[in-house]
């Protein structure tokens, strides 16, 4: 075990408690404990938002990813960069004028419909736990390989951590783990960005040039094409992350912690400079493991490269570089997983329990009482099938949640925005085609089915080669909808949608 990782480890974790504990104080009442109140400002909900964004994926994946299939691997960077143009223009600022809590609060302000609103939070309870869980079994693996600590221990660690940060702190608690895990994890970046610039003498030139030679793949390690041969699946990939951070609800319901629309687009603007100069100095992490660490090191302590940046800073930065930037990725899990299980428990308590259930006729107490118990519920079915998850080749889930997130939540929140013909009947169909079809193409992909044994989760031939249903199933869901609506003999109230129109774009 390295004692110095450990340590701080315990900081770290010790640092994060106290927020939790503070937090607690402040969290009474259900609106402390869905959106802190509404009570952070631009610049903090910014860094939140980032904080929940640039996951372990981003942080371990991109870099390794760089690292061993050069510039195929800044194909993620661009992508989840783009997309908050997307947030920005789009989304951002309807959804908190029309909204409270929950993107079903923003579909229901339109259509009061209990269908709907049971089916966006299905919806937003499958994203969050397919995320989930592959956030567990990486914090298993990470903790595993840094610590020693076996792996169920390490996936209940982080998985008691991130349901005491909400059941007892709520969203004020997970917003502060999220900014401060964002500052964290941009100074160890950054730390590591300037030393590995250093190394090729502050030269963008002369870092290319040394790249064309400092691994196997050789000049075409600056060229695609190296990971990702199939263009089709390049673009359904981009698509799927471009589109799906609009409708990835660990990130809409950051919109409802501020006062109002200015201040969330405010937000996005300061979240996507800080996600932008990260996914920059992922160029210098995935170039410096490249040619400090050596791609046979990188193989040999993960396979698909995760462990590249902490590698990078132990070459470069010894034990304390390397101590510091797995405690860095420690954090950075924790906060993700703890934005993901609110999200998850907000739409099962809000939308599930108080709408459905109790036809919005439950009390403050009842409320608070249910999203507790809906946070540790979602906890402990998330670590559980990640302890199954163990042995099995996890990372596509990610991509999963963004194609369903475009799939099945963007179209039906545009149309909502911008359609007036939309109806109720269009949203239900778009809604469910978007989730089945993304989730049929993925079971019938190479992710799941492989001719060769340990490969993928089960052995056989696949159905399709695509290895992200986006190209497929985003069509698919807004052409749903539309045909949804266009077939369907359902009229609605068009002074209802004037009065979205107005709401929407101007909060009144």
């Amino acid at each position: 075990m390295n004692t110095l990782a450990f340590t701080l480890f315990l900081l770290i974790v010790g640092l994060t408690l106290v927020i939790t504990y503070f937090a607690s104080k402040r969290t009474k009442t259900t609106s402390d404990f869905y959106t802190a109140d509404s009570s952070l400002t631009g610049f903090q909900n910014g860094l939140a938002i980032a904080g929940d964004y640039m996951s372990a994926a981003s942080f371990l994946g991109i870099a390794g990813m760089i690292a061993l299939s050069g510039f195929d691997g800044f194909f993620y960077s661009i992508g989840f960069l783009v997309a908050y143009l997307v947030v920005l223009y789009l989304i951002a600022e309807p959804l908190r004028n029309l909204g409270k809590y929950t993107m079903a609060d923003m579909i229901a302000a339109r259509f009061d419909d209990k269908k709907i609103r049971g089916v966006a939070a299905l919806n937003t309870i499958t994203i969050s736990i397919f995320y989930m869980i592959a956030q567990l079994v990486g914090a298993g693996a990470l903790i595993k390989l840094l610590l020693g600590i076996d792996y169920l221990y390490s996936v209940l660690i982080v998985g008691a951590l991130m349901t005491v940060y909400v059941v007892f702190g709520g969203m004020t608690a997970t917003s502060w783990v999220q900014i401060v895990k964002a500052g964290l994890l941009m100074i160890g970046t950054f730390i590591i960005s300037i030393i590995v610039f250093a190394k090729f003498d502050f030269s963008v030139l002369n870092m290319f040039n040394e790249m064309k030679t400092a691994t196997p793949l050789g000049d075409s390690f600056l060229n695609p094409g190296n990971k990702f041969t199939s263009p089709l699946d390049t673009i359904s990939l981009n698509l799927a992350l471009i589109l799906g951070t609009a409708g990835l609800p660990h990130i809409l319901i950051r919109f409802f912690t501020v006062k109002d629309a200015v201040t969330a687009r405010k937000s996005v603007v300061y979240a996507t400079w800080i996600i932008g100069v990260f996914y920059v100095m992922t160029v210098f992490l995935g170039f410096g493991a490249a040619a400090f660490v050596g791609y046979d090191n990188i193989v040999a302590a993960n396979a698909a490269g995760n462990m590249a940046a902490p590698l990078l800073a132990q070459a470069l930065g010894g034990d304390f570089l390397f101590a510091f930037i797995s405690a860095v990725a420690f954090a950075t899990i924790l906060a993700v997983v703890a934005g993901l299980v609110l999200s998850a428990a907000s739409a099962f308590a809000h939308d599930f329990y108080g709408h459905i259930m109790r036809r919005g006729q439950a009390t403050e107490r009842e409320q608070m009482v249910a999203a507790k118990l809906a946070s540790v519920g979602v906890a402990v079915l998330s670590i559980i099938l990640a302890l199954f998850a163990q042995k099995l080749n996890v990372a596509f889930l990610v991509a999963l949640a963004f194609a369903v997130a475009a799939s099945a939540n963007l179209p039906v929140l545009i149309f909502t925005i911008f359609w007036k013909r939309f109806n109720t009947t269009g949203a239900i169909t778009g809604m469910l085609v978007g989730l089945i079809s993304s989730l049929f193409l993925v079971a019938i992909s190479p992710n799941v089915w492989s001719p060769e044994a340990g490969a993928a989760i089960l052995v056989g031939d696949p159905l399709i080669s695509l290895t992200n249903p986006g190209i497929i199933s985003i069509p698919l869901g807004f052409l749903s909808a539309y045909l949804g609506t266009v077939l369907s003999t359902k009229k609605e109230d068009a002074k209802k949608y004037d009065e979205i129109l107005v709401k929407a774009n101007t909060g009144l």
